[in-house]
């Protein structure tokens, strides 16, 4: 299965408030609190820093705002994105394979992924959680056509 597969898979998906086309994304100049209210409302684990809401600058995931918390307590909130985001951003193309991002996510520790085109742009956001839904799905196909050419249909 490929990227550009699991981002049409997430328009089924049918979660609320948040389309396939929809990338989320926060100004590196925003605070931890506009940040973590953000990701509340939409409900989603991480957010794609980006100046112009096209190019990825870097990232920030809820788990970022939890360890700034653990560090400065309620001070935190007040800290510029910019501050604490991750901007060593890895991104894929709808090209890549999905098991191979699925294993490059779990060898670099990160649930997020921009997808980008040729220009750097971003399409969509993959999460863990599409690229283990779209390998499941996958699994269930080939033993549904394994199944059949076993019992000859």
């Amino acid at each position: 299965m490929l990227v550009n597969q699991l981002l049409s898979m997430k328009g089924l998906s049918g979660k609320p408030g948040v389309e396939a086309a929809t990338i989320i994304t926060i100004k590196p100049d925003a605070t931890l609190q506009d940040a973590a209210r953000l990701l509340a409302e939409r409900r989603i684990g991480a957010i794609v820093v980006s100046s112009d809401g096209r190019k990825p600058e870097g990232i920030l995931s809820e788990r970022d705002i939890v360890r700034q918390l653990g560090e400065k307590g309620t001070e935190a909130l007040g800290v510029t994105i910019r501050d604490v985001m991750t901007t060593s951003v890895q991104t894929c193309t709808t090209g890549e394979d999905a098991l191979t991002i699925l294993e490059r996510m779990t060898q670099g520790r990160f649930r997020h992924l921009p997808v980008v085109d040729g220009d750097g742009n971003m399409l969509g956001v993959i999460s863990i959680g599409d690229a283990v839904s779209g390998r499941l799905k996958e699994l269930a196909d080939e033993k549904d056509a394994l199944t059949g050419m076993i019992m000859g249909s």
